[in-house]
């Protein structure tokens, strides 16, 4: 992996959700809005609490969560789209 996110910051890919066809039409990616799940690629070093302690993650890569709407830092490495947020953004793991 070329990123390695720092801090609580967590790297993410949004899964893709597969093109669906209503009566014919079929919608272009610039009207599409971007899928709210994504997988766990990288967790970063992880946070310290007040006394200088390890805070665990509570999520693992290859995790699929989901995320708000708009958030993150999209960022673009080898022409695949990742996203980096602070694990607190996620909203939740789909099980």
């Amino acid at each position: 992996m070329k990123i390695k996110p720092l801090g609580e910051r967590v790297l993410l890919k949004r899964i893709e959700e597969d093109e669906q066809v209503r009566g014919g039409i079929i919608i272009p990616d610039s009207a599409k809005e971007k899928s709210q799940e994504a997988e766990v690629v990288a967790l970063g070093t992880g946070k310290k609490d007040d006394n200088g302690k390890a805070v665990p993650f509570n999520v693992k890569k290859g995790d699929k969560v989901l995320l708000p709407q708009y958030g993150g830092t999209a960022v673009k490495v080898d022409n695949v789209e990742y996203i980096l947020v602070d694990e607190d953004a996620i909203l939740g793991v789909i099980a």
